[in-house]
């Protein structure tokens, strides 16, 4: 937690969009402390998740898979407030950040003195501090000699402002121009909101803790599955596997129905094998598996944690048995299919392309829905929480140009 004497917080935010009244929300908080003399004193950042979809992704490059583990802003509320309580607020277009901040306070019915009049804009100060600079905040560093790398991450943006708020300070020194600012904010009372000790959330935190799903499988003994349990974990398994990519939220849903199921690790070994040799069965159908075939059942192999061997075995059990199969998910002519996030090229270019095949595009999810496509699985949009609900499959958008051909 960082702390010290009376100064500066100076913020920064990734958000969904530009706009609260249209619904966008944080996703990223990042806080410096600085003293009276523009020392850093310590800094806090997390991921926060805003129970919707993550808006323009590649603006702001943080994935769904991350957010899932990252608290809400009413889980860290407190620990914010305590944080900004007793300090001048600082940010690179600082109203946009208060205004932000006082919607997610608002939410919760708190109402901290979040006003850009009683804090300092490190862009509105720019035009003082740094002649002819531009507004944005890598034109201000750049003319102030401030490093600016990895921009829209929150931490990275914030110690840039502060860079720039220290360097006003210098400037200025030994005049002390916000010294006012810094008198007041130790006179303003801020809510009380309960601290929950609440621990941060960084980027890339799916890749230490979603360790491959299996390695998550109770290690029970082992045991021959009914089979209708075999069906009923296949057809996930399928359904996740129809991009060739397993999201967070897929591994989530097939260890949960592994423990359901009471599959071992042996069981799952033995489906794993059984799919394996139906999708190299499907590949040998014409009698030749070419080079892009076997891609194709290399991948499901390392999806599935198998290892190089099986992938001949799979192949040669294919010919010796060519009857193997397995009951595939497949669009029909006709079938509905939705849309979500932010895609390259446009979402309208993928819905005619669609069309073009005969299907259907629909706007929202219901039962009747075939599929969703979505510019990132692990989404955390509505149509994605309704379609994970139903059992509706969620692809790529480039998975689904794959269906296409």
């Amino acid at each position: 937690m960082v702390n010290g004497p009376i100064g500066y917080a100076v913020i920064d935010l990734e958000t969904t969009g530009l706009r609260p009244s249209w619904h966008d929300r944080v996703i990223e908080i990042a806080i410096v402390h600085l003293d009276a003399t523009g020392r850093v004193s310590g800094e806090w950042s997390t991921l926060v998740n805003p129970e919707r979809d993550l808006g323009p992704q590649r603006i702001h490059g943080i994935g769904a898979a991350d957010i899932r583990h990252a608290p809400t802003f009413k889980d860290i509320a407190g620990t914010l407030s305590n944080l900004l309580r007793g300090r001048v607020p600082v940010a690179h277009n600082l109203s946009f950040d208060l205004n932000f901040l006082s919607y997610e306070f608002g939410r919760l019915e708190a109402q901290p003195p979040l006003h850009a009049h009683l804090g300092v804009c490190t862009m509105a100060e720019a035009a003082r501090f740094l002649a002819h600079a531009p507004r944005n905040l890598a034109g201000c560093c750049a003319v102030a000699d401030i490093p600016l790398d990895g921009h829209h991450d929150a931490l990275i943006d914030a110690r840039a402002a502060a860079a720039l708020l220290r360097h006003y300070l210098d400037l200025s020194h030994p005049v002390g121009p916000w010294d006012a600012l810094l008198h007041a904010a130790a006179q303003t009372s801020w809510p009380t909101l309960h601290d929950t000790g609440t621990a941060w959330v960084g980027r890339g935190v799916s890749a230490s803790r979603d360790s491959h799903f299996l390695a998550r499988i109770l290690d029970r003994l082992p045991r021959a599955p009914q089979p209708v349990h075999a069906d009923e974990y296949l057809a996930l398994l399928d359904q996740a596997l129809l991009d060739r990519h397993i999201a967070a939220s897929e591994a989530d849903a097939l260890v949960d129905l592994a423990a359901q199921l009471e599959l071992s690790r042996a069981d799952l070994d033995e489906l794993h094998q059984g799919y394996l040799a139906a999708i190299a069965s499907a590949a040998l159908a014409d009698g030749v598996v070419t080079a892009t075939e076997r891609r194709e059942v290399e991948l499901v192999a390392d999806l599935l944690d198998l290892p190089p061997a099986a992938v001949d075995d799979a192949l040669t059990a294919a010919a010796a048995h060519p009857s193997i199969q397995l009951s595939r998910f497949q669009l029909e002519p006709g079938d509905l299919v939705v849309f979500t996030g932010e895609m390259d090229g446009g979402r309208e270019s993928w819905e005619q392309r669609a069309r073009e095949a005969s299907y259907i595009p629909h706007p929202n999810v219901t039962k009747k829905v075939r599929l969703l496509v979505a510019a990132d699985p692990d989404t955390l949009s509505g149509k994605a929480r309704k379609a994970r609900s139903y059992g509706i499959p969620i692809v790529t958008p480039d998975a689904f140009a794959r269906m296409l051909k």
